[in-house]
């Protein structure tokens, strides 16, 4: 069984940092893109960043120059480091993978995502 894990979240100042980590884990053939999406009170989820396999990134405007993405696909994880956080950043933090899998003619890609993990940003 596939499962995406986050940590990492949690309060802070605004101005200040946290670093998100997300580990992709179970029985799969290899992880295509990653990507961080948020959800804050009453609002949808939107997108975060996204990296690919080969190390490509794109990052929402709201985020670009505060926030970086990046990962280690030897290990299956996926980081997102929040620098100068916002208020308005505040949100549950979800991690998404795009994971292949063997099926039964070849593999499959399937979209996952984690539980979600809480940042807080307030002084």
């Amino acid at each position: 069984q596939v499962q995406l894990v986050e940590s990492g979240g949690g309060l802070v100042q605004p101005g200040g940092s946290l670093r998100l980590s997300c580990t992709a884990s179970g029985r799969f053939l290899r992880v295509n893109n990653m990507a961080w999406y948020r959800q804050a009170p009453g609002k949808q989820r939107e997108f975060v960043a996204v990296i690919s396999r080969g190390g490509s990134t794109n990052h929402a405007e709201s985020v670009k120059g505060r926030f970086t993405i990046s990962r280690d696909n030897a290990k299956n994880t996926v980081d997102l480091q929040m620098s100068s956080l916002k208020p308005e950043d505040t949100a549950a933090y979800y991690c998404n993978a795009d994971i292949e899998s063997r099926a039964i003619y070849g593999s499959a890609t399937r979209t996952y995502w984690g539980q979600g993990t809480q940042v807080t940003v307030s002084s």
